[in-house]
């Protein structure tokens, strides 16, 4: 391009003037004071709201300020009052006059950045994208809208198959038309996407967050915004994105996180049955069958009068609130119905209570021992305890609902002494947090991300969604990465679990895993998932794919691990869970430093030894596959597990197997 030079160095000194602001925002952020507050927790809450705001102003001299510009034609500039030129990046910069030099990517103006094309310019005439190499502009690339197809981008192919190493980076410069889509729908919609492996799905998720957050601050800021991954390893993995993007105010778990740690296992097929749905009724039924009747009514004494309410009356009042509230709402509300009876009493012979004489007589010792005995006070943990650990309860409870068969697969075959010294599993945790709500209700805030959500039990989808109630959420998985006993088979299904209908939006278009590699683990669709289209990939990738019949899997390991470490880029080597330590010490004995995934993630090496039970959600440049036979014999949806195995390499696949193949490959 002629006068590229000219034009890269005065696309330089632009980058150079838009640091130097965000470099001189955050200074005033951090001289600001909050001793201007009126008192000490408006001075707290001042402090933190700074805080805040010095953390999202931070400079990362390793990511681009921004990584696009718009220049808009004249008839646009004159009916939208927009500048002529506008770069886009990943926040808002501004110089100290209050002129713009960066749009963050989430305003209005930028969207065409993402939507713009040749049949709808959106009024820009010019869409420029950046080329950067440390932090460093290195090139640029115009892209003219005159109605001419366009040809593929270089730099947005080269951003794309850029190596990667540590943590999830965020996708903001490579955003595709149908991602963004999904990106700005309305907070008041719940969107359930269906992503192939590579299509970005969670990041596509995360940068919805982020943008709900832009364009609903105040009102996300009270609610929240909770993001909810399969383990902390991924939620390790994806952890950098959203501050990278300025925000820092959301929080992340796992189901386990929200619903209580579990401390004991169980059986697949005992967890598949507390997983189901029908388990929320046989909850409800044991909850209120602790109603009792009342052994006699009510009698208040205050002073020298006497004030009575007989015991069926007692029962016309548990049998108006019973089922019409919440089982502690209820407790409470039966107290308060015994003082105003009482009440009445006392204004029919002459006196005048008032709501505290009602309030005391509810706190009295005659209505409490009353509500104890017909409305007695109890705790998830004891309800579930007297549930698997009593046959006659169960049959009582679950009359209607669950077989024979069933009832006796729930009992515990040996019941612990009491409900303290349970080790409730993770399927236990969904059923305690069902009865709390049953209880007492569950806060909701104001948008749930929730990522893997195919892998997750009806129980706990609808522990989920009792906390998003009164928000939306956004739906992330993919049917064919199911490898849960309970793993949804359609997405209707799931979000009649979750309680929020949505629409389905199915991402097939892959940006990052080779075409080779893709075709390859899709010869397993129609075992795993045969309803689902074959995904498709940008990228050929010819010769990212190798596998190797080999004679001893770990020698041959080391061979190949040696190989890809010329290379550049990340490197994971997956295998089935149990054989993880005998590969750990063939590496350590050949010299080969890498470090072992667990359930809280990996800091460090290049080289990552992965559990195949912790693969979802991660990539790696380049994936070594140990015996794949061995994992689809450790759980009883291998060939899914497998296919989740397949699809991690973003640059290069080798499978390394002394067994025969699954028939499929």
């Amino acid at each position: 391009m002629p006068g590229e030079p000219d034009v890269l160095r005065a696309e330089r000194d632009h980058l150079k003037q838009s640091r130097e602001a965000l470099t001189a925002m955050r200074e005033h952020a951090e001289s600001l004071s909050a001793d201007a507050a009126g008192d000490w927790v408006s001075q707290q809450v001042l402090e933190g709201l700074l805080d805040i705001r010095i953390r999202a102003l931070a400079d990362h001299p390793d990511t681009p300020l921004f990584f696009g510009r718009l220049d808009h034609s004249a008839d646009v500039m004159a009916v939208a009052d927009l500048p002529e030129t506008v770069y886009v990046g990943r926040r808002h910069v501004h110089d100290q006059d209050g002129l713009a030099l960066v749009l963050d990517w989430r305003a209005p103006v930028s969207r065409a950045f993402y939507q713009a094309g040749p049949r709808e310019p959106m009024g820009v005439v010019r869409r420029r994208r950046f080329g950067f190499r440390g932090g460093e502009l290195t090139a640029f690339e115009d892209e003219t809208l005159d109605g001419r197809e366009l040809e593929t981008s270089r730099l947005l192919a080269e951003e794309i198959e850029r190596p990667r190493s540590g943590p999830m980076r965020d996708i903001v410069a490579t955003i595709q038309p149908e991602q963004d889509v999904i990106v700005r729908a309305a907070l008041a919609e719940t969107v359930c996407v269906q992503g192939a492996p590579g299509t970005g799905k969670t990041a596509v998720g995360l940068h919805r967050a982020a943008y709900l957050l832009f364009t609903h601050r105040e009102r996300l800021s009270r609610s929240g915004v909770l993001i909810v991954g399969p383990n902390r390893a991924f939620l390790s993995y994806i952890a950098s994105v959203l501050p990278a993007l300025g925000e820092v105010r959301v929080d992340q778990a796992t189901v386990d996180d929200l619903l209580g740690t579990p401390t004991g296992t169980e059986e697949p097929a005992v967890a598949a049955l507390k997983g189901d749905a029908r388990l929320s009724e046989v909850l409800r039924k044991a909850l209120w069958l602790h109603l009792a009747k009342p052994g006699g009514g009510l009698l208040f004494v205050k002073g020298a009068s006497r004030y009575r309410i007989p015991d069926h009356e007692v029962r016309e009042l548990v049998a108006s609130l019973r089922g019409t509230t919440r089982y502690g709402a209820g407790r409470n509300a039966l107290a308060q119905r015994l003082a105003h009876r009482v009440l009445v009493q006392m204004e029919e012979r002459g006196e005048a209570p008032d709501d505290r004489v009602q309030d005391a007589v509810a706190r009295s010792r005659p209505v409490k021992a009353l509500v104890e005995e017909v409305w007695p006070k109890l705790t998830p943990q004891a309800v579930l305890f007297r549930l698997l650990s009593d046959p006659e309860f169960l049959a009582l409870a679950a009359k209607g609902i669950l077989d024979p068969g069933e009832r006796e697969l729930l009992l515990w075959a040996k019941a612990p002494r009491s409900a303290r010294s349970v080790r409730w599993t993770s399927a236990d945790v969904a059923l305690l947090d069902d009865l709390a709500d049953q209880m007492e209700r569950t806060g909701s805030i104001g948008h749930l991300v929730v990522d893997e959500a195919q892998d997750l039990s009806p129980m706990q989808l609808r522990a989920l969604g009792r906390r998003c109630a009164t928000g939306s959420a956004t739906v992330l998985g993919d049917l064919a990465q199911g490898t849960t006993p309970w793993s949804a088979r359609t997405w209707e299904e799931l979000l009649g679990h979750l309680g929020r209908p949505g629409e389905v939006t199915e991402l097939t278009l892959g940006f990052r895993v080779p075409r080779e590699v893709l075709d390859y683990a899709a010869r397993l669709l129609p075992s795993v998932a045969p309803g689902l289209a074959a995904p498709r990939s940008l990228r050929a990738g010819l010769g990212s794919l190798a596998v190797r019949h080999v004679g001893d899997v770990p020698d041959a390991l080391v061979t190949a691990l040696i190989e890809a470490l010329s290379r550049d880029g990340s490197i994971g080597v997956i295998a089935a869970d149990d054989t993880v330590p005998i590969l750990a010490e063939t590496l350590t004995e050949n010299g080969l430093d890498h470090a072992i995934l667990t359930e809280d993630g990996v800091e460090g090496e290049r080289v990552h030894l992965i559990p195949a039970t912790l693969a979802k959600g991660l990539e790696y440049d380049h994936v070594l596959v140990a015996e794949p036979a061995a994992i689809v014999a450790a759980e009883p949806r291998g060939l899914a597990r497998l296919y989740v195995v397949l699809t991690r390499a973003v640059t290069s696949l080798t499978v390394l197997h002394s067994e025969a193949l699954p028939e499929q490959l």
